[in-house]
């Protein structure tokens, strides 16, 4: 699971950063402006805008803000952001490793929420760790988890949250299907539901 959100985190943050060149570039002629009359306004050196044109220059916040101001344009305008007045989230499913993903969320970073669908297959658990928090309900089916020194069976309407530097791994039971929701986020991001084990578990 980890290397999938891996994947998942890195290719939305390649797609963003990649259009933020061409749009600073885009909204900057739009408004008539130079890169040294933008440069005099934000701070920011001729050089490092044209950089952050081109796509040579990681965008950052400090950078973007100031832009922001001096177009005088909301920050959602210059990272295209999805537009407020369509909430709805349209994603295809990914496979990976016979694990089908719909993402729920569109922004990088931060928490990364998913509906997952498992197949009924017997597999060997092979704990992992890695860096951040998970969060999992199960919406039908039978949901097996091992966490540290538990092996427990999750089933509908029941939740687990879990530190992931823990050794863990979930799959299906082997007896059905089972699909479930995941919200993974950094270390520290913790959920309102919990149901996490009273031995064994490391709550940092």
């Amino acid at each position: 699971m980890s290397e999938h959100e891996t994947d998942l985190n890195e290719r939305d943050t390649d797609e963003v950063l990649a259009g933020v060149g061409p749009r600073l570039r885009r909204i900057r002629k739009e408004r008539g402006a130079t890169l040294a009359g933008l440069s005099e306004v934000t701070g920011i050196s001729v050089s490092t805008l044209s950089r952050l044109e081109s796509g040579l220059r990681k965008p950052s916040l400090e950078l973007l803000l100031p832009i922001a101001r001096a177009h005088q344009v909301p920050l959602d305008e210059l990272v295209g952001a999805p537009p407020v007045g369509d909430p709805r989230v349209r994603s295809k499913p990914i496979v990976r490793y016979g694990r089908t993903h719909w993402p729920l969320t569109r922004q990088p970073g931060g928490l990364l929420a998913y509906k997952v669908l498992e197949p009924a297959r017997s597999t060997e658990p092979d704990p992992r760790v890695h860096e951040g928090y998970e969060w999992m309900y199960v919406l039908s089916g039978r949901l097996r988890l091992v966490l540290g020194d538990h092996d427990v069976v999750l089933g509908p309407g029941e939740a687990a949250e879990f530190d992931t530097r823990v050794p863990h791994w979930f799959g299906s039971t082997g007896d059905g299907p089972v699909e479930f929701l995941s919200i993974f986020g950094p270390q520290g991001e913790r959920m309102h539901v919990r149901a996490r084990p009273k031995q064994g578990g490391e709550d940092g």
